[in-house]
């Protein structure tokens, strides 16, 4: 037994090991290789003949030993290559589909699966009633939602209610804050007395000689004045008078300055060619214009300006409303309006789509028609892609995303044939799934000969990190330790006989770390492969740290 373990001992006390490649040392070449293959062939044949002997010992029901040794490395310098490898689907990175909407009959198809199309090309042609019936449809819905949105819009203007011309306010209604006023509702009569307006007959005899435009003097008896006015309008009427003359009639109008009221006698003679025609008679002097003033909403009264003979410009608020009401009407129409003109562009769309042309470069993946088909609604047609570019979707291990970077080159393998990807895009929102997090990852691959095919999962590999010149202990010599601050820290425990400077105090043990002779290093650690770490800080060269404890069991 004793030579055994001798045999072991010797086998397995390690030469000094580099990690990695570039500018590490070379592992020493074990001396006398015969003979170590010689003394491991004993050594297996020896282990064979223990496990048999150990298993009828335990049949027996002998008790055995178990003898445990502590496994150590050595901190060296060497190199670590950390890869990210993982698989993907590939897609096409622009498709698109062509869906008809309406049922109706193919006349002509002008493409046929796998062709090559570029972008305007006809596709092919649907004559379908419906789709032309549906836009017709959806363009007068809009009209008439638009119709209804600017009639309301003009009204809710009356929310501050303002005359449109300039005038005197009569026939006022009182209105006081809080009164509920209604749309429509009359509020004042609004006259125009910023000029008068005169009506005047005159002979037919004078037929031509009166014009429009000519000015005019307007006597006004009651003010014992002379104005000068305008003729605005002649109509040839046929008035007859008593007398049997036959008349026409003139519009005159007066600038007032403020003394012209309505009912006021006036008289306007004409001078042509040093002639005075006068009127068959005088009339009386009218507002320019009047209007009644109504409410164009309904609503509460905030404030009201009105008053009898009122004196107002064009555009002065007389009358504040609360239209919350109206505000909500035209808040709901123009809802109606947007999903209107939102159903206009999707049948537009399908009436486009019945006399499609290609969207794209790229080519006819699927064609689902052909010359005289019945097309039902809502039919995939054709699909059009541009595979001149590979996008491959795959994901990250949250252990190698933060090196994976945009820019990265990828190794792509598709049925053992390879192509070269870069990373386009990393995701920072992660997906965990049975306990580990991972990150979507894009990846581009040029495809110019076509032969990387869409739709198919690839094996991908990157290098994610990689340092030739650092110092490296395998992953096992790294312990996850708990501080009293309740933080924790990476160690190693290196071997020593006095306490290193930097070693720190643990509150709990770690499970198999001997007792005596190692101390609780803190490290900061960098990247990793599947089997070494990179050790940046705490630990130098030449250190013997644990790594683990192996046993193994021995037998009377």
């Amino acid at each position: 037994m004793a030579e055994v373990q001798e045999l072991v001992q010797e086998q397995t006390t390690p030469e000094k090991v580099t990690y990695g490649g570039g500018g590490a040392e070379q592992a020493k070449k074990p001396k006398n290789s015969k003979k170590r293959r010689r003394l491991v062939r004993r050594i297996i044949a020896l282990a064979a003949v223990i496990a048999v002997g150990a298993g009828l010992v335990k049949f027996l029901g002998r008790g055995g030993e178990t003898e445990s040794t502590v496994v150590t490395n050595e901190v060296q310098w060497g190199g670590i290559t950390s890869t990210v490898e993982g698989s993907g689907l590939t897609r096409a990175r622009n498709s698109q589909t062509i869906t008809v909407a309406t049922a109706g009959t193919v006349s002509e198809v002008f493409v046929t699966e796998g062709q090559q199309v570029s972008a305007g090309d006809p596709l092919y042609v649907i004559d379908s009633q419906a789709a032309s019936d549906a836009v017709t449809k959806a363009k007068s819905n809009v009209e008439g939602y638009e119709k209804q949105l600017r009639a309301l819009e003009k009204d809710i203007a009356g929310l501050n209610l303002a005359p449109s011309y300039a005038g005197k306010l009569t026939d006022v209604v009182k209105l006081n804050p809080g009164d509920e006023i209604s749309k429509g509702e009359k509020v004042a009569t609004l006259s125009d007395d910023t000029r008068m307006r005169l009506q005047q007959y005159y002979s037919y005899a004078y037929a031509g000689k009166i014009h429009a435009g000519q000015k005019v003097e307007v006597s006004i008896p009651a003010l014992m004045s002379v104005l000068t006015g305008t003729v605005e309008k002649v109509n040839m009427v046929n008035r007859i008078t008593p007398e049997g003359s036959q008349l026409f009639e003139a519009d005159i109008l007066v600038d007032n300055g403020g003394t012209l009221t309505k009912d006021m006698a006036a008289s306007a003679s004409v001078t042509v060619d040093g002639e005075t025609i006068y009127p068959y008679e005088a009339g009386v002097l009218d507002y320019y214009r009047t209007g009644d003033l109504k409410s164009t909403v309904s609503g509460t009264v905030i404030s009201s300006d009105l008053v009898d003979y009122l004196q107002v410009r064009a555009g002065q608020v007389v009358l504040r409303i609360d239209g919350e009401d109206s505000e909500n009407e035209i808040f709901d129409l123009q809802q109606s309006l947007e999903e209107a003109q939102q159903s206009l562009e999707e049948a537009q769309k399908n009436l486009d789509n019945c006399s499609a042309l290609a969207p794209i470069d790229g080519t006819v993946m699927g064609l689902a028609i052909q010359t005289g088909d019945e097309v039902q609604a809502n039919t995939a047609v054709i699909t059009i892609a541009d595979t001149s570019t590979i996008m491959i979707d795959a994901d990250v291990d949250e252990r190698h995303i933060s090196y994976v970077k945009a820019g990265m080159m990828v190794d792509i393998d598709q049925w053992g044939s390879m192509f070269q990807g870069v990373v386009e895009s990393v995701s920072l929102n992660s997906k965990a799934e049975n306990g580990v997090a991972s990150y979507p990852m894009t990846i581009s691959v040029d495809n110019y000969d076509g032969t990387l095919m869409t739709g198919s999962y690839i094996n991908y590999s990157l290098v994610a990190s990689q340092n030739d010149n650092c110092l490296v202990l395998p992953i096992q010599c790294v312990k996850s330790v708990q501080l009293d601050d309740g933080s924790s820290a990476d160690v190693v425990f290196v071997q020593s006989d006095d306490r290193p400077e930097n070693a720190i105090d643990l509150s709990m043990t770690v499970d198999g770390v001997p007792e005596s002779g190692y101390w609780p290093v803190p490290v900061e650690i960098g990247i990793a492969d599947d089997f070494n770490v990179e050790i940046r800080s705490g630990v130098q060269e030449g250190d013997v740290v644990f790594t683990a404890v192996q046993t193994q069991s021995s037998y009377m």
